[in-house]
């Protein structure tokens, strides 16, 4: 017969062990909230290229219009192990062609799969959390009218324990965090700058440095850190470390120029080719928010 203070122990550790269960569950938005959301497929253009959708979702190292044959496969090493970029074109049965705007609502702002299963945040939902539901849905409008790529997705190679998907969502209790990094008395240009910056093209996401659990630290906001990739670093954009004028900062996003006029390299070459297709405007709104930025 068991005695009462293991009774005690067994019905305490159900309590944390089903509070635990609870927390962590996936989050998903409300259905009704999309209900009254008009989608642009303009629009969608612009979500696609400010968030740099091609870069890591078109197949590797295909070039010019087949960038938009987004069927995956791109191989992202960390410490964590490898994961693969998953198809996200408009086939029904490879890719995402069967979702609907509160399926990639629910991935985009939630990390959240159709499945009601957590994505790893090698998907970086906890910039894409900022995003607005009309950008959301008109994402999903421009994904459609791109090709349909029939190639499977290739699966995730993770280290136990972190394969358990289920502890991701004590991750997203750790890390997620809604609200903006830079706010204040900010002009329109500025906030402008902030949603292209902070929830479309998810600069921070290498540009700031992480803990040893992946999550970043926002305390050291775009201040650069090691290269996830073990080779070299990741340049610190604020203006201690980017002495540019928001000029040179507008320019280098469309042409890829620095003042001294060298060139992009490495991976950000993937992501001139994305900023080059965004206004003039949205560059100029861009780099002011960059010269915004507190020096750290």
């Amino acid at each position: 017969m068991m005695n009462g203070p293991l009774k005690l122990v067994l019905i305490f550790g159900t309590i944390v062990g089903g509070a635990g269960w609870i927390l962590t569950a996936p989050s998903t938005v409300e259905s009704d909230m999309l209900a009254t959301v008009s989608a642009d497929v303009e629009r969608g253009k612009t979500v696609f290229y400010a968030s740099g959708c091609a870069s890591c979702h078109a197949t590797p190292d295909s070039q010019d219009d087949a960038k938009l044959r987004l069927g995956g496969g791109h191989a992202f090493k960390t410490d964590f192990g490898t994961f693969y970029a998953p198809n996200i074109s408009s086939d029904v049965t490879a890719g995402i062609g069967a979702w609907t705007d509160e399926d990639l609502a629910n991935a985009l702002i939630h990390g959240t799969s159709p499945e009601k299963r957590h994505y790893y945040p090698a998907f970086p939902y906890t910039t894409y959390a900022q995003m607005t539901l009309e950008d959301v849905a008109s994402l999903r409008s421009f994904l459609s009218t791109l090709p349909a790529v029939a190639t499977p997705n290739t699966p995730h190679d993770v280290r136990f324990p972190f394969n358990i998907r289920r502890i991701l969502g004590g991750w997203k209790l750790m890390f997620t965090r809604k609200g903006w990094v830079l706010d204040g008395d900010l002009t329109e240009q500025q906030i402008e700058g902030r949603y292209l910056v902070e929830a479309l093209g998810h600069c921070a996401e290498c540009h700031t440095p992480r803990n040893a659990l992946g999550g970043m630290k926002r305390g050291s906001w775009l201040a650069g850190g090691p290269n996830p990739d073990g080779k070299g670093t990741i340049p610190d954009l604020t203006p201690a470390g980017l002495d540019w004028s928001e000029g040179d900062i507008a320019e280098y996003l469309k042409s890829g120029f620095t003042p001294e006029y060298d060139t992009a390299g490495g991976q950000m070459v993937d992501v001139i080719e994305n900023t080059s297709q965004l206004s003039d405007a949205e560059r100029a709104a861009i780099a002011a928010y960059l010269k915004a930025l507190p020096v750290q």
